[in-house]
């Protein structure tokens, strides 16, 4: 099947993708919420999904992680051609997606419970991660005593726990203050510095999208194409605020403003 040639990619070539999305589209009856989407998605580096709502941005996530399968298109991962859900993909949900019966121990353990891992192997696993999230001591309360910021971290812990080569995120903050917000991306990105995953994350945030992303996909909707892919010439080895100030950082969000401005107006 030929497919659409790729949207040009601004700056520096990616290195080699973790996944790639070819052709892909998705029809609900007569709407269609994507159409010939093609994207790479480098490996060890985070690309954000962002466009104006209903442009297929959350659409786009499912479809890579197995949960809703495309119309038309080939999905694939590591160079293998997938179609469903599989071990080298976790999804951090916007909305916690916890059980409220469990412990926060036991949520971020479930991953390994599942696949058999023995009780002790997971637990310390599971407590490796709480940590690593922020959340030691918490172990043995429940999502109802936990804050959503915390209730978030649970998520995201419990997707680090079985040790996903690549993780799903959607609108993982959008839930929590703008203080919580920064606090959260400044602490992604000293994570994923250290677990050198792939991420695909979706947001609403364009500042947000410039400040944490290596490549950032700007969606078109009606039906969702891509219209850009940016890779963010921004020196993220300094200080965070620092960072939201340079010039290269605003220039970035006023340009992708600019551009999305457009769409709105259409």
């Amino acid at each position: 099947m030929a497919h659409k040639q790729m949207p040009p990619v601004d700056a520096d070539q990616a290195p080699e993708p973790a996944v790639s999305v070819r052709g892909v589209g998705k029809a609900y009856g007569p709407f269609r919420a994507l159409q010939g989407v093609d994207i790479d998605f480098p490996r060890g580096q985070l690309t954000t999904l962002l466009g104006p709502s209903g442009c297929g941005k959350t659409t786009t996530l499912k479809i890579v992680a197995g949960l809703i399968p495309a119309t038309e298109g080939e999905i694939f991962v590591g160079g293998r051609k997938v179609s469903g859900p599989g071990p080298e993909r976790a999804f951090v949900f916007q909305d916690f997606a916890l059980m409220p019966w469990a412990t926060v121990l036991r949520n971020v353990a479930f991953g390994l419970e599942l696949r058999g891992a023995p009780r002790k192997e997971r637990e310390d696993i599971a407590r490796h991660h709480i940590a690593e999230v922020g959340l030691a001591g918490s172990e043995q309360k429940y999502p109802h005593q936990l804050s959503g910021g915390m209730r978030q971290r649970v998520g995201l812990a419990r997707a680090l726990a079985v040790d996903a080569d690549i993780l799903l995120m959607d609108e993982p903050f959008a839930s929590v203050d703008e203080q919580n917000r920064r606090k959260f991306q400044e602490d992604l990105l000293r994570l994923l510095a250290q677990e050198k995953k792939t991420v695909i994350f979706v947001t609403h945030s364009i500042e947000e999208a410039v400040y944490i992303s290596d490549q950032i996909v700007i969606l078109t909707r009606n039906p969702g194409r891509v219209s850009r892919i940016i890779r963010p010439d921004i020196d993220r080895s300094g200080d965070f605020d620092e960072l939201r100030r340079s010039k290269a950082y605003l220039d970035t969000v006023d340009e992708i403003w600019n551009e999305l401005r457009d769409y709105l107006e259409e």
